[in-house]
C-alpha cells in the first residue's frame, strides 16, 4: 500500500457541500474558503460523530429546517449527535438551542462544533440522556422551553413513542421536524404523529429515507 498519513488521509473525502436552498456544510479544515453567495455556512469536524451532513436523513431534516427558522426562536434538538441541526438553526437565526443525545460523547462534540461557528454556551446547551426514560431530564427540558422547533433525526422506533410527549416541549403552533425514517415506515410514523395531535405539514423523501414536518395544535 502507498505510504500515506492515514490520520488525515480520510479528510479528502469530505468537501464542502450545499444542502437545500440555504445551507453550506464546511469541514473545519476548509474554513476560510469562500462561501457561495446566499448560503449560510455551518462549520463541522466530521470525524467526531454521526451528523456530517452527508446522510440523506440529515439533509432532509436540514431542508425542512431552513425554511422554518426565524429570529428569536428557541430550538430543541433530540438525538443531536454532532450538533449539526441545532448549530444550523442558530446560524440561521434561532436565538437559543438545546441539544440532547443518549451518547455522553456527543456533549463535547456538539459543544466543539458550536464553538467552530462562534456559538457559546450562553446560547447553546447540550445534555446527555434519554427523554423516553429520564423523567428528570424531561422536566429540565420543559422548564427551559417551550420551543418553536423540536428536531429529532433519530429512528422510527424512537420517534413513534416520542410523538406522545413532544407536545410538552413545543410552543403552541410550534413545529416538530423528524427524520431518520425508513420510507417503508413513513406512514406508520405519520399516523403516530396525527394520533398524538400533530398536523402533518410536509413530507420529504430521498434515497429510501423520509422526513416529516408536523405542527402542534393551538390551545382551544
Amino acid at each position: 500500500l502507498k505510504d500515506e498519513d492515514w490520520a488525515y488521509g480520510w479528510q479528502k473525502y469530505y468537501q464542502p457541500m450545499a444542502v437545500g436552498e440555504r445551507m453550506y456544510i464546511v469541514p473545519e479544515w476548509e474554513r476560510g474558503k469562500p462561501v457561495p453567495q446566499g448560503r449560510t455556512a455551518v462549520y463541522l469536524n466530521p470525524g467526531l460523530t454521526f451528523g456530517t451532513g452527508s446522510h440523506a436523513s440529515t439533509q432532509l431534516c436540514l431542508g425542512l429546517l431552513e425554511g422554518r427558522v426565524i429570529p428569536r426562536q428557541k430550538v430543541l434538538d433530540l438525538g443531536c449527535g454532532s450538533g449539526i441541526l441545532s448549530v444550523a438553526a442558530l446560524n440561521l437565526g434561532a436565538v437559543e438551542a438545546v441539544g440532547v443525545d443518549i451518547d455522553p460523547k456527543a456533549v463535547g462534540v456538539a459543544y466543539e462544533n458550536a464553538q467552530l461557528n462562534g456559538i457559546g454556551r450562553d446560547r447553546y446547551t447540550v445534555r446527555a440522556g434519554d427523554v423516553l426514560s429520564d423523567a428528570g431530564l424531561v422536566e429540565e427540558l420543559v422548564q427551559a422551553g417551550p420551543y418553536e422547533i423540536v428536531l429529532a433525526n433519530i429512528v422510527s422506533d424512537v420517534i413513534i413513542p416520542l410523538s406522545a410527549q413532544v407536545h410538552r416541549f413545543l410552543a403552541p403552533g410550534g413545529t416538530f421536524l423528524c427524520s431518520g425514517i425508513i420510507d417503508s415506515r413513513a406512514d406508520e410514523v405519520a399516523d403516530a404523529l396525527e394520533k398524538n395531535g400533530l398536523e402533518i405539514l410536509e413530507r420529504l423523501e430521498r434515497d429510501g429515507w423520509c422526513a416529516l414536518a408536523a405542527r402542534a395544535g393551538r390551545p382551544g
